[in-house]
């Protein structure tokens, strides 16, 4: 099972979407506070549909919570696109913890600066980066692709 981490989301649809991504593929979803919405919003439970009881969810008051519990930094994945190591390049492991930032910012630099895994999608460059619902669904694919050849 793969750890879907969201640093401070700020939109309730995409992390709806994302919750729903983790029940289809078996991953665990982990949020990080604060959040820019309640969990009860209508639009997450909207874009999560029917599916978010079925999620499996662990939700951590602040970063500090939610890094004391790591036991191996060495598989914990940043997603950003300041990274030059292309999202393809590592060889994802079943546990690993692919990370992500709010939609505005990304990342925090502080955050950054504690992990040495920093990884990019690539895009053309006419977009600055991609929504974070569907760079989580390309981390995943890539990820369970490696895994298990996206077998569940």
């Amino acid at each position: 099972m793969l750890n879907i981490v969201l640093i401070h989301p700020e939109i309730p649809n995409n992390t709806g979407n994302i919750g729903r991504l983790c029940v289809g593929t078996n991953c665990h979803l982990h949020l990080v506070h604060p959040l820019g919405f309640e969990i009860t919003d209508k639009n997450l439970k909207r874009s999560g549909l029917d599916y978010w009881p079925e999620l499996s969810v662990t939700e951590y008051e602040s970063f500090e919570a939610w890094k004391e519990q790591l036991s191996d930094e060495s598989r914990v994945f940043l997603f950003t696109s300041k990274a030059e190591q292309n999202f393809l390049a590592p060889e994802y492991a079943d546990g690993d913890w692919l990370v992500f930032g709010r939609e505005s910012k990304g990342l925090e630099p502080e955050i950054l600066e504690l992990f040495k895994n920093h990884v990019s999608i690539p895009s053309t460059g006419k977009v600055r980066s991609f929504n974070i619902a569907n760079a989580v669904s390309f981390a995943i694919g890539e990820a369970l692709k490696q895994i298990n050849g996206f077998q569940f």
